[in-house]
């Protein structure tokens, strides 16, 4: 059961990855490569703690 859970939670993240940086030009960011990188990498941490980045994220979804 542990590991399906652990396997679960690489699969949303990579899936947030994945449509984060898909989405990426549907959002307000300065578009380089540095920020697309940061920006999809930690989109968790800064999914829960940043308003700016949710409603962002939120815009770069919606694909």
């Amino acid at each position: 059961m542990g590991n399906f859970i652990i396997f679960a939670l690489i699969v949303v993240y990579g899936g947030g990855v994945w449509k984060f940086w898909n989405g990426f030009g549907r959002t307000n960011f300065n578009p380089t490569l540095t920020n697309r990188i940061g920006l999809s990498l930690l989109w968790p941490a800064l999914f829960i703690t940043n308003p700016s980045y949710r409603r962002n994220f939120r815009k770069a979804l919606k694909g």
